[in-house]
């Protein structure tokens, strides 16, 4: 892994902390441009894709793209959000039609580690190697009606940590079974916010998480199966640092995350094109998240690239214990690709 950062420029190393969206309405060539002028090291399919033999072919153009010119020749890694139920972004052939993580959550732990094997073979065989799920967020039974962005579509695993770190640990092994790396999701929890980061910033402060919560089991659970990355929250947490959203608190991704819980793998945010995030300038959201002690700023508006590398560039050349957290996180980014086996 050291020696390919020490054979990447400046500019690809930035390229490696950004992750953009592709379109299932897209053409498999749309993110060119960003690959070759950004450096871009890493996309996520979002809505619309139908049919794995489709879905590989984009794969198979897009880490072409990943050259020696682009990306120092460093393979990118390929993300989709397959939880089951309402949030399945791949279907069609070749893609089985997954039930909810409310009904993983039911199955023996046997059948359920198989559950996350099979979602794991299926993104494999379609060229994806990052899976942004399990969703490790804890959804009170007496929240599940007024909770938006996850007990509304049944997306938790259960109402409880135990049950949901449980059930986390066995998708996180199933995934990790057939080299698909699993993102646990979202630190530190939505599971009591009522409103979604996605559309809205009303409803989105949790006045309950605290740094020994319980709620914070499921994510440990998951970082310690195996998990190849941690995303972030975007809501705001009251009693953990009520002056930043967790995707921009130093106190949530640093001292908590990586402190209290000895996390050093990946940190990636939720889509920084959300609405919880848009009162902060493009290229502030990638530099406050790089600050705070995250590695990979995940924009579903690919055409933000630009304005973000520039950001993380121009702060890099100034600030020099800034450009060491730039390192750090490349160095992280580069160590997951290399568990992946996508590093020679």
């Amino acid at each position: 892994m050291q020696r390919t950062y020490d054979r990447l420029s400046p500019e690809e190393r930035v390229g490696q902390l950004l992750m953009i969206g592709l379109d299932g309405a897209a053409v498999p060539s749309a993110d060119d441009a960003w690959i070759a002028g950004q450096h871009v090291g890493n996309i996520i399919y979002l809505g619309g894709w139908s049919g794995a033999s489709r879905i590989r072919a984009t794969s198979d153009h897009l880490q072409s793209q990943a050259n020696s010119s682009a990306t120092g020749g460093v393979p990118l890694l390929i993300a989709a959000d397959q939880e089951g139920g309402a949030v399945q972004q791949l279907k069609g052939a070749g893609f089985t039609r997954l039930v909810s993580a409310l009904q993983q959550g039911q199955m023996p732990p046997a059948k359920r580690t198989a559950y996350g094997k099979l979602i794991g073979g299926q993104l494999k065989a379609a060229g994806i190697n990052l899976n942004l799920a399990p969703v490790a967020d804890t959804v009170p039974s007496s929240m599940v009606r007024s909770n938006a962005p996850i007990g509304e579509y049944a997306r938790e695993y259960g109402h409880d940590p135990v049950t949901v770190a449980s059930a986390v640990t066995d998708i996180v092994h199933g995934l990790h079974s057939v080299g698909v790396g699993a993102t646990v999701k979202h630190f530190p929890g939505l599971g009591r916010v009522t409103g979604n980061t996605d559309v809205t910033t009303t409803g989105t402060t949790d006045t309950q998480t605290t740094f020994t919560d319980s709620y914070l089991k499921p994510f440990a659970a998951g970082m310690s199966a195996g998990a190849g990355a941690v995303m972030m929250s975007s809501a705001r947490y009251a009693k953990l640092d009520p002056s930043q959203r967790a995707t921009f608190s130093s106190k949530i991704i640093t001292g908590l995350l990586r402190g209290r819980l000895a996390w050093s793998g990946v940190v990636i945010t939720d889509d920084m094109n959300a609405v919880a995030v848009q009162s902060v300038p493009v290229g502030e959201r990638a530099v406050r998240f790089v600050a705070a002690g995250g590695d990979i700023v995940l924009t579903g508006r690919a055409g933000d690239a630009p304005t973000m590398v520039r950001a993380l560039d121009d702060r890099a050349k100034t600030d020099k214990q800034f450009a060491a957290k730039v390192a750090a996180s490349t160095k992280r980014v580069l160590a997951l690709k290399q568990r992946l086996g996508l590093l020679c």
